[in-house]
């Protein structure tokens, strides 16, 4: 590993956390439910298992005072946090037990009686260059240099927050080389083309959304006889020529539908394949994803420790989820967005999916000058999701502030990232809630704020 761009302070938290989880016996993990989460609390897992230690595991989807009531419950003498834990690092200090957060989204706290470890306290943008996966990961070398081949959940992690987009930066740099060097990463060239079995795979693809192929059978039987392509035929089959072919029929379709080129080229980003998982790192991603989102994390942590039923029930899980977000994507594809004078919003009319709706909306169906709002209203509670682009980030756009504040003003919470965020207000709460972000991004795109 990298050891030039890892911080001498970040080297010193991850020898204190490690020392920390040595010297207890039953250590109790909480994270967050996506693909960085469930990645990071799997990397944790395999780590205290090997190291003969008890544990457990639970999956939030989001941090708020009912999960700190389980915390101040729960019956580890140590609690580890990933991909949470950030906004609550003063909480954490009272909690009359040894704590542990590894987290990457912004905050302005700080604390001496947590072991906390965030790239932003490093000056390394937690966004792009280091998710939970990542600092889970770098822990677990700390404690045991033969943990290398974990690197292989941290490169989940880090495609599930999508940091491996424009290349792979900041402490996320550091994994690569030995990565790769030890066999366990391998690079190769992107494509629009999305991987597998093609009939199956252009039927359920959403990176890239094409409308009118994406979830439409003889569309795709169409599309592959236009590129003069078997029905029967995978990804890795093709000739250089039916590969051009293919793509080059997708990136007319997806320009005709007004995606930008900037998309088009993240799209076709490099991909990192798995020795161990016979699938590349977003495949890994979309599972343990899928896992979390739809109440199965067990599923997904029995994954990462390799249990064989586990895995079977996580790719059968992802399998109807790929085909739910499908379905539920041409169906809002059908209806559009609604649009605000600086904000573009839709209501997911099932639970579950909407911040994966959220990010293929912005990318492939939504006008680039607003920031796409999903709002899931089934419970009393809503939960909103936020996506932006880079080109909305340069115009001055900050969705954790924004959706901080506007989910505070109606009695909410929210946070996150500048390009993706979410949070939480009560479902009567939701007009003012809209009308308030829709301000607030205004004024920050306007640069008055």
């Amino acid at each position: 590993m990298d050891e030039n761009v890892l911080p001498s302070k970040l080297l010193t938290t991850l020898y204190q956390a490690a020392d920390t989880l040595r010297g207890h016996d039953f250590i109790h993990i909480f994270s967050h439910n996506d693909a960085d989460g469930v990645s990071a609390a799997g990397i944790l897992a395999c780590t205290l298992q090997r190291l003969g230690k008890e544990y457990q595991v639970t999956l939030v989807p989001i941090l708020n005072d009912n999960v700190f009531s389980e915390m101040l419950e729960s019956l580890g003498d140590c609690i580890i946090m990933t991909d949470i834990g950030a906004s609550y690092i003063d909480k954490l200090e009272t909690v009359g037990r040894d704590v542990i957060v590894l987290d990457h989204h912004r905050s302005d706290l700080n604390s001496e009686k947590v072991v906390y470890a965030n790239p932003h306290l490093y000056g390394i943008d937690g966004m792009t260059s280091g998710c939970g996966a990542t600092l889970a990961f770098l822990l677990s070398v700390t404690i045991d240099e033969n943990n290398w081949d974990l690197s292989q959940l941290a490169f989940a992690g880090i495609a599930g927050d999508r940091q491996h987009i424009d290349g792979l930066k900041g402490l996320n740099s550091a994994i690569i080389g030995e990565a790769e060097a030890k066999g366990y990463v391998t690079m190769i060239e992107g494509s629009l083309i999305p991987v597998g079995p093609l009939s199956n795979s252009l039927f359920v693809t959403t990176d890239p959304y094409i409308r009118g192929v994406s979830g439409n059978v003889p569309a795709v039987q169409d599309l592959l006889k236009e590129a003069r392509i078997g029905n029967d035929k995978a990804f890795k089959d093709l000739t250089e020529e039916e590969r051009y072919r293919l793509s080059s029929l997708i990136a007319i379709k997806l320009l005709r539908q007004g995606v930008s080129l900037r998309t088009l080229n993240e799209t076709a980003r490099t991909r990192y394949v798995l020795k161990d998982w016979n699938m590349d790192a977003e495949g890994l991603a979309d599972i343990l994803n899928s896992c979390g989102r739809t109440d199965q994390g067990g599923v997904g942590i029995g994954m990462c420790l390799g249990d064989e039923q586990c895995t079977e029930l996580a790719l059968q899980g992802n399998r109807e989820s790929k085909n739910r977000v499908i379905e539920s994507m041409v169906g809002l594809d059908k209806r559009g967005l609604s649009a605000m004078e600086h904000i573009q919003f839709f209501d997911n009319m099932e639970k579950g999916f909407t911040g994966t709706l959220c990010g293929i909306a912005m990318q492939f169906i939504g006008d680039p000058e607003k920031p796409t709002i999903g709002i899931g209203s089934v419970d009393e509670i809503a939960k909103v999701s936020s996506r932006a682009t880079w080109y909305l980030l340069d115009k001055g756009l900050d969705l954790s502030i924004a959706m901080k504040e506007a989910a505070e003003s109606v009695g909410g919470s929210g946070g996150g990232h500048k390009i993706a965020s979410g949070g939480s207000f009560p479902k009567d709460q939701e007009s003012t809630f809209l009308m308030n972000l829709d301000a607030i991004v205004g004024k920050q795109l306007s640069g008055a704020r």
